[in-house]
């Protein structure tokens, strides 16, 4: 019964559910005190007549992740109620004031079957409701898409989004439709076998082809919307891992490909600041500036331009591949740049041909 971090304003960490030896904090998101003249009763029956809007197969889920609690004692669906019990829903998130409404959204489809879909995300889109996005994001475009499919519920954690990508960036994402899904897909997340690939243009020259970003990342100790990179063997943050092999140059720009050995909030967009070369036009990290290039108006007017062409962070999850949940086939999916990010670097390409 684990949740989606609240935080949205960090998209791309991942959903490491049951996967942490960390013990969750606990929120108390239903009670009841049985009444004295209550006859013995399955505690799943019992809740099915008292909690609005479930389903018995939710609650036998909650009480096998031992979120039932009878008394304060987790039970099992099997449990036989008995007056004076005090019967509550325990989760390890805060109790949500909204719930998630179907919307009929535009939604790029790459791959779809019975318990999983890939999304092509354009940027722009919001993954998840909350912190001010409550509708309009790709979980609402979800809830439409699959509202047909009896099996899926959009306000159940243990369904939908494996992984999660910032709203500025654009790109592949994948989507369990039953839990057994979610959960033998976010296992290859957690332990690193899956493959994802970024194109990032990014700040300044590399001497090197390719190399290899360490790191952990962690929240600014000044500013939560940023992350920063702390040591690998320090207590602050997550070990991160980035493999980047450059593809283009273009002088003062440079396009690489970025391989994710781990998948931390940020994490490309940290990771290359840290070695200074800030993604181009990501402005949280510093990348709207005019770091490397000429001091001309000319030059100047240029990076405007560039700017106002692709106006986010220069980034895009272009490939994706794991193995089916249920075949256990290997799946590969790999998208296009979007056309923001593709004039961008056609534009760059007239500059280093009229450079050189």
């Amino acid at each position: 019964m684990a949740e989606l971090e609240e935080d949205i304003l960090f998209d791309d960490e991942l959903l490491e559910e049951g996967l942490t030896e960390e013990q969750p904090e606990e929120h108390e998101h239903w009670r009841i005190e049985v009444d004295k003249g209550q006859g013995s009763v399955r505690v799943d029956k019992f809740l099915m007549d008292h909690m609005p809007g479930t389903s018995r197969n939710r609650i036998q889920k909650a009480a096998e992740a031992g979120s039932i609690r009878a008394n304060d004692k987790p039970v099992k669906s099997s449990y036989k109620v008995k007056a004076g019990d005090v019967i509550t829903l325990v989760l390890d998130h805060p109790k949500r004031d909204w719930e998630i409404v179907p919307e009929d959204l535009p939604l790029d489809v790459v791959y779809e079957d019975s318990v999983l879909l890939v999304i092509n995300k354009p940027a722009g889109l919001v993954v998840h409701p909350g912190c001010g996005n409550y509708s309009g994001t790709l979980v609402n475009a979800l809830a439409w898409h699959l509202r047909d499919d009896k099996g899926f519920d959009p306000n159940d954690p243990t369904v939908g989004l494996v992984h999660r990508i910032d709203k500025d960036t654009s790109g592949l994402l994948v989507i369990a439709k039953t839990a057994d899904a979610k959960t033998h897909l976010a296992k290859q997340f957690f332990y690193h076998t899956c493959r994802r690939e970024y194109n990032a243009l990014v700040w300044g020259p590399f001497g090197e082809d390719e190399g290899t970003i360490t790191g952990n990342i962690g929240r600014h100790p000044k500013d939560r919307l940023q992350m920063s990179v702390y040591p690998m063997d320090g207590e602050i943050g997550k070990p991160a891992i980035t493999h980047y092999k450059v593809l283009e140059r273009f002088g003062p720009v440079t396009l690489v490909e970025c391989h994710l050995e781990t998948g931390r909030t940020h994490q490309i967009r940290a990771h290359m600041r840290h070695i200074g070369h800030p993604l181009f036009a990501d402005e949280r990290y510093g990348g709207c500036q005019i770091l490397r290039g000429e001091q001309t108006a000319s030059y100047k007017a240029f990076i405007h331009n560039c700017l106002e062409l692709c106006p986010r962070q220069a980034l895009h999850a272009k490939t994706l591949g794991f193995v089916h949940p249920v075949t256990e086939e290997e799946m590969f999916f790999s998208s296009e740049l979007p056309e923001d990010f593709e004039a961008l670097l056609n534009k760059w390409r007239v500059y280093s041909k009229n450079k050189n």
